[in-house]
């Protein structure tokens, strides 16, 4: 059984030893869901602010944009694992009410091993950016000049985050393939 999107229902319980993990990684991602409200929230007071200090005051926030943008790159980035875990990911289901149930098993199993292994990939690259971007002490081009390595990171862990969840999501399918008589 699945919820939407393809994600495991309730009835898809983490079976075993991946309880533990499973577990786990919720609440991480309930940590990072309540980190990222606020980053959102700080996110719009700094632009609103930015707004109201450049109309009123005529005065130069240059660091806002670019606190804004870190703010929401970390908010977006984090979070994907836990809107996965929810089967909050856009979902194409049109084939799924003309295939046969072993087909579209197959089908869910390869979208799964797809997914998993495009973010390993897009993490493993980040990661690198991060490192390089930190080793050679990158910063943005504006005047206020943060260093790079912020919100490269910010996406490396959100996306190792969401290959976490979607390769626990595929073994937790196949668990449970296995356990089925």
């Amino acid at each position: 059984m699945t919820g939407p999107a393809g994600a495991p229902s309730k009835e898809l319980a983490a079976p075993g030893r991946l309880a533990p993990l499973a577990r786990g990684l919720a609440m991480l991602n309930r940590a990072i869901l309540i980190v990222s409200m606020a980053a959102l929230v700080l996110a719009a007071l700094i632009l609103s602010t930015g707004v109201v200090l450049r109309y009123f005051f005529q005065t130069a926030t240059d660091w806002q944009d670019e606190a804004a943008v870190f703010l929401l790159v970390g908010a977006t980035f984090l979070c994907g694992a836990h809107v996965q875990s929810l089967g909050g990911h856009v979902a194409i289901d049109a084939l799924s009410g003309v295939l046969s149930a072993r087909v579209n098993h197959l089908r869910r199993l390869l979208v799964d091993v797809v997914s998993a292994a495009f973010c390993a990939f897009f993490a493993w690259k980040s990661w690198t950016l991060c490192h390089e971007a930190w080793a050679e002490k990158q910063t943005t081009s504006s005047t206020w000049a943060p260093p790079l390595w912020i919100p490269y990171s910010l996406m490396a862990a959100g996306m190792t985050l969401l290959t976490l969840q979607l390769a626990l999501l595929l073994w937790v399918r196949l668990a449970h393939e296995r356990s089925k008589p």
